[in-house]
């Protein structure tokens, strides 16, 4: 992983405190490197303040960084400072504390990064290497993270990727990291106007605005104190002097600082609900905008009787519908062009909306929200979810007003370029290239576009620079041969990575978003060509991998790629989404888990013939069959909502043809089964009485050393003192003793996340909710047909206590080859390595082990984890849409040519005809179908009695007509009369 800097340091990282009134707590170590001492960081107020949208400030009575004297705009803001006009003579003490603040931080001072960036947490005298896991590349891309895509240079682009700041270069692909400091995640980033510095907002706990000196990316200043839990957005004005922040939930904090001499000067609350972004007036510094969930706002700098203030102008809708406005726009003369939902585009004077625009025929300006908009070079540029850039001109736009009750105004955009289909573009930037008028763009359906906008006769093609995944990755699969990674996601792609040489290789779109994914086992497919994916309808597929290179080379044929992906086989075993997927430990079964409850078993010999079914009691969240060393091949079922199975091999029929079964549930099968029932509160009680008993017998011990010395010094009046004293104690005692926590059983089931075998029989497993906290070790009952499972109640047989996860619950768990590296990913996107003893089924040893934030902590859960078939590498895959490659720490050095062989492809696979997919979502399942199969053949026969039926009716009908026709040709007086019967 590369650094900015690799120097070592044992120091500890800032640890800063609301700052609503009461000093911020800070360690001597950040003390000592602050260029500001602690007692002069800026006043506040104790006082609750009243937010009144449309005008209020926060902090506004005699707030120390909001008095400020002269008009605004004498200021030159780099020499700004953070001090206060007072209404009457200060105190001696508050004049020093003045005079310290004006003292400017030396334009030379940095700070140190190895004693900002968060660093591993290893447990004390563990002996556990500080670097047992380091990073070495990024797959994915937090591509609907706002602002998410920021440019230093021509080539080089920053992003924000969990935990880490990546620094991509766009020639070479190369990437730099930097560490947050807190560790909790980073909000936003912002690049000056000057591309000279750049800013990296944290999350956590009133976390710090970090700005970043480039290219040295040495820490140049630290913002404190700025919002509660992280930050949603920051601006640069048009100097590059002052810096505007706005804070995300619970308090959307607004404030502008004097970042250079790391000084806030005005603050006040934004809005009550979401803001998405703040912006300055490039044409005037005063003014500000911000705009989020069903509002914009509008801020001006104006100096009122107690010093300089931000004003706020709420927006008013009108007879408009209120909208989230996500991209925004000032223009010169102080109006703001916004965007809505709805794809219009909204210009806003006074605080309110002047007119709507559209396009002809009432047509809506973009398909979609307006993500954003800028003026560039005299024009306006509008960037839509639809994948459409539009270019609009800026004089009709600014003059623009109503010309009927509509509010409506039609106009139509000069140029427009459509990126491609299935693009949602987020933002786009401008990129510095002399004579190109080209723009990179995040795109928030999964890549980073080169934009050419300068729609010419030479103008270029869209060209696509990255494509990852779109939002989470639901599952991750490595090779059992070599380094190649698969990956899956909702986006509906399955994708190929080389991980050893850290290049993306192949990608395969479907109709539907994948869910599960393994990798099939070289005992079933040798050459580790073959994947199977799982997907939300129902479906799985057999993927086949190959290197194009090894098939014959026809004239014309396109670039040849480094690895290809062929749809092999696919069926539909399910009607819900496909959850797990695993193979028998010798390859003959595989069984496939589902949210439809029900787990479906196929022969793989026999081009995986359906064996059968089984329901369970509760949606399968993960299969896995026992290990080699467990002397019967049996099947753990996991369900999410407590039950846990274990299914022995199902027996294969032998016949060929089944067409006379009905169904192809199993019922016959012997499936014991584990009801997991809550015992968190009575192991926190007994924990509890252990506790005391230890405070018991210590205070004994302190009593009996009381009793002696007493004894010693004054004989039998010593005896009666230490008596007396003794009943005191026990009457203060009695009356302090708490009582000890309740049994508690919670009424919804906490969710099982993931679990695995230990013995035949027993299991480990992590749950979440509740009993999170704990690794429970549970045994299967004996077999018992006649029992119902949902009447059962089991109790784990153990639990082992895991440091720090009562709210942060084990979501995957994966091992090392030889079992002594337990490898956990956490539900705040955090990577935990246990180290274990050898041959520790019972986990005694699960006690020392390294920790280190990587995935978002607020919604980075890592979904999946696996490592290398050699355990040279782990793979951690997450819910925003991360995907981090790390090196495992071993003494052997790993060459840095080294590259995963694709495997080649099979004899005549060019030639193989492709089977046709299931590409309906409402296509039958193998069960369903089978059922209308049934269904169909017992209709025929119905149909066919009806047929016969028929024709016994139609052969009696002739036959009555022909006697009617004799019986009209017998004279009168014979012939019968026709009657009515009224039966």
């Amino acid at each position: 992983m590369k650094e900015p800097d690799d120097q070592d340091t044992d120091g500890e990282k800032s640890v800063t405190s609301k700052s609503d009134g009461r000093k911020s707590l800070r360690s001597s170590k950040s003390e000592s490197r602050s260029p500001v001492q602690e007692d002069n960081t800026f006043l506040e107020d104790d006082t609750d303040e009243t937010f009144t949208e449309g005008e209020g400030s926060y902090l506004e009575e005699d707030s120390d960084e909001e008095r400020l004297e002269g008009s605004l705009s004498s200021f030159q803001y780099d020499d700004l400072q953070s001090t206060s006009v007072p209404q009457q003579t200060p105190a001696p003490a508050v004049e020093e504390a003045e005079e310290e603040v004006k003292k400017k931080i030396s334009e030379s001072f940095f700070y140190d990064y190895m004693e900002l960036a968060s660093m591993p947490f290893v447990t004390l005298d563990s002996n556990i290497p500080l670097d047992l896991l380091t990073l070495v590349h990024s797959f994915g891309y937090d591509c609907r993270k706002r602002a998410n895509l920021q440019l230093l240079d021509d080539s080089i682009a920053i992003y924000i990727a969990g935990n880490q700041l990546i620094f991509l270069n766009l020639k070479t692909k190369e990437q730099i990291y930097l560490r947050s400091s807190s560790g909790e995640g980073i909000g936003i980033i912002g690049v000056h106007p000057h591309k000279t510095y750049f800013t990296v907002a944290e999350k956590g706990s009133f976390p710090d605005i970090i700005i970043y000196e480039y290219p040295s990316l040495r820490p140049y200043r630290i913002l404190r104190d700025g919002t509660e839990k992280g930050y949603a957005y920051v601006d640069f004005n048009y100097s590059g002097t002052l810096l505007a922040s706005v804070g995300s939930n619970p308090d959307y904090t607004l404030t502008i600082w004097n970042w250079k001499e790391e000084q806030p000067i005005l603050r006040t609350k934004a809005f009550s609900q979401e803001v998405f972004k703040v912006t300055f007036n490039p044409d005037n510094e005063e003014q500000l905008t911000t705009s989020g969930s069903g509002h914009i706002k509008f801020w001006e700098m104006a100096f009122t009787f107690t010093g300089l203030k931000l004003q706020g102008s709420l927006g008013r809708f009108g007879k408009t519908t209120t909208t989230d406005i996500e991209g925004y726009m000032e223009l010169p003369d102080g109006k703001v062009l916004s965007g809505s939902e709805w794809g219009n585009m909204l210009l806003w004077e006074g605080g309110l909306i002047k007119v709507e625009l559209c396009r002809g025929t009432s047509k809506s300006c973009h398909n979609g929200p307006i993500n954003q908009i800028m003026l560039y070079e005299g024009e306006v540029i509008t960037v839509g979810s639809d994948g459409y850039v539009r270019i609009w001109d800026f004089e009709t736009i600014d003059t623009a007003d109503i010309i009927d009750e509509t509010g409506l105004l039609e106009i139509e955009p000069i140029n427009e370029l459509q990126v491609d289909k299935n693009v949602n573009l987020f933002s786009m930037i401008k990129m510095n290239e002399t004579g190109n008028n080209f723009w990179l763009a995040q795109d928030a359906n999964g890549a980073i576009w080169k934009l050419d906008l300068s729609f010419s006769n030479i103008t270029q093609d869209p060209e696509c620079l990255f494509s990852f995944h779109s939002g989470a990755i639901e599952a991750v699969a490595v090779s059992p041969l070599t380094y190649l990674m698969a990956t899956t996601a909702l986006d509906c792609s399955v994708r190929i990575y080389d991980f050893a040489s850290k290049t993306p290789l192949a990608q395969m779109k479907f109709k539907q978003g994948g869910t599960a994914l393994v990798w099939v086992p070289r005992m079933v497919n040798f050459t580790g060509a073959q994947i199977i994916v799982g997907f939300e309808d129902g479906v799985v597929r057999i993927l086949e991998l190959y290197d194009p290179k090894g098939l014959t080379i026809f004239a014309g044929r396109k670039k040849i790629l480094d690895a290809d992906i062929q749809l092999k086989q696919v069926f539909k075993p399910h009607t819900a989404c496909v959850t797990a997927l695993a193979y028998e430990r010798d390859g003959e079964i595989l069984a496939t888990g589902s949210k439809d409850q029900t787990v479906f078993f196929f022969e793989v010999e026999r081009d995986y013939k359906p064996i059968g079914y089984i329901n369970t009691p509760g949606p399968v969240c993960q299969l896995m069959w026992s290990p080699m060393s467990h002397p019967e091949s049996t099947l753990l079922i996991i369900c999410e909502n407590g039950y846990i199975l274990e299914a022995p091999l199902p027996t294969i029929k032998q016949e060929e043809d089944d067409h006379d079964v009905v169904s192809y549930e199993i019922k016959d099968m012997c499936i014991k089964c584990f009801h997991f029932s809550s015992v968190k509160s009575k192991i926190l009680r007994l924990i509890e009485i252990e506790k005391r008993e230890r405070q018991r017998e210590l205070k004994e011990k302190i009593r009996e050393e009381r009793r002696n010395k007493l004894a010693a010094e004054m004989g039998e009046d010593g005896e009666k003192e230490f008596q007396e004293e003794e009943e005191e104690e026990e009457e203060e005692e009695e009356e302090k003793e708490e009582p000890l926590p309740e049994i508690f059983i919670p009424s919804t089931p906490s969710p099982i996340l993931c679990g695995f075998y230990s013995e035949p029989g027993k299991f480990w497993v992590s749950l979440g909710d509740y009993d999170s906290g704990f690794l429970y070790h549970c045994e299967f009952p004996p077999c018992d047909e006649s029992s119902d499972f949902k009447e059962q109640k089991d109790e784990p047989i153990d639990a082992r206590y895991l440091e720090d996860t009562e709210d942060n619950p084990i979501q995957a768990i994966t091992f090392n080859i030889n079992k002594v590296m337990m490898f956990c990913g956490m539900k705040n996107g955090a990577i935990r390595v246990y180290v274990l003893n050898q041959n520790d089924p019972s986990l005694t040893s699960l006690v020392d082990y390294w920790h280190f934030n990587m995935h978002d902590n607020n919604y980075g859960c890592i979904k999946s984890i696996a490592s290398s078939f050699d355990d040279r590498f782990l793979v951690t895959a997450g819910a925003d849409g991360n995907i981090f490659v790390f090196n495992i720490f071993s003494e052997f050095m790993l060459r840095k040519d080294m590259k995963a062989k694709v495997p080649s492809p099979r004899f005549g696979i060019e030639t193989e005809p492709i089977p046709e997919d299931i590409e309906d979502p409402k296509a039958y399942s193998i069960e369903n179908a089978r059922r209308k199969r049934e269904h169909d053949k017992l209709m025929k026969e119905v149909e066919e009695i009806k047929a016969r039926k028929r024709e016994q009716i139609k052969a009696l009908r002739n036959e009555f007509c022909k006697l009617l026709e004799m019986n009209e040709e017998l004279p009168k007086h014979m012939q019968f009369k026709r009657t009515v019967s009224l039966i």
